[in-house]
């Protein structure tokens, strides 16, 4: 049995939970005795995903689907676990199942990390995702992209919203009857490599392709929500459009 450790979970709608592990954050989205899941940290927040499970009642058999904004380390460090140990299935967009695969690897290298070493709040970022598992190998051997358009037929009735750049099938994820974005990171609120808060793109060396990034948040803009859900600092209360166009408004100055 996994040890349980203490978690920061935030309860955002009715029964969905915004959870906090290693500098990253998934979501629980619980109808009754199931739930989706959204991401799933880093290798190393494996105990804490069981325990913030826990805590809203859940079992790790309980999770109907793993739903995947994109598949850097921290997103999907237990995705392929879960999905042997429980059967669970992972899912997200076509563009992105190559790279859970590992097919190929679209993430900010070591490399490109020690070129910006001397920046503020790298290198002790660098430190602390190697030591959860950052490099560690953890592809997804059966990732499924979705079965069809539009909302998905698990708890939240989720609907995918493609936001390429970060990575080319980046997806954020729409829950219309709560309001809110569970946006990955095509759009954050905070990084321990950022010298900002609130809304914002993350720095240039996270993004595959940085201008489809910044495209992306016109398609952020035209999702009717008023809470976000990052993949990296807090949840955002407010307009998720204004957001975005603040996080734009951010790069262009």
């Amino acid at each position: 049995m996994p040890k349980a450790v203490r978690v920061h979970l935030v309860p955002v709608g009715d029964e969905v939970y915004a959870v906090s592990g290693s500098n990253t954050n998934w979501v629980i989205v619980k109808d009754g005795d199931s739930c989706t899941l959204i991401d799933t940290g880093y290798p190393g927040d494996h105990d804490a995903l069981l325990t913030s499970l826990d805590a809203v009642g859940l079992a790790p058999e309980s999770v109907a689907a793993i739903l995947v904004t994109h598949a850097h380390n921290d997103h999907i460090g237990s995705a392929e676990r879960l999905r042997v140990t429980h059967g669970t299935p992972v899912l997200m967009l076509e563009e992105e199942v190559p790279h859970a695969r590992r097919d190929f690897l679209d993430q900010v290298s070591i490399g490109q990390v020690l070129a910006r070493a001397w920046r503020p709040g790298v290198l002790p970022w660098a430190v602390h995702a190697l030591r959860a598992g950052g490099t560690r190998p953890v592809p997804v051997h059966g990732p499924r992209p979705f079965p069809a358009p539009g909302a998905l037929d698990l708890p939240g009735a989720p609907v995918p919203v493609h936001t390429p750049g970060h990575t080319r099938g980046h997806c954020a994820y729409h829950l219309p009857g709560s309001g809110i974005l569970v946006g990955g990171d095509a759009l954050v609120t905070g990084h321990p490599t950022s010298r900002v808060t609130g809304p914002q793109l993350l720095p240039d060396m996270f993004h595959t392709d940085r201008a489809r990034a910044l495209d992306a948040l016109s398609v952020v803009e035209g999702v009717d929500a008023d809470i976000l859900v990052p993949g990296h600092g807090p949840v955002h209360r407010g307009s998720v459009k204004a957001a975005a166009i603040a996080a734009r408004d951010r790069v262009i100055r």
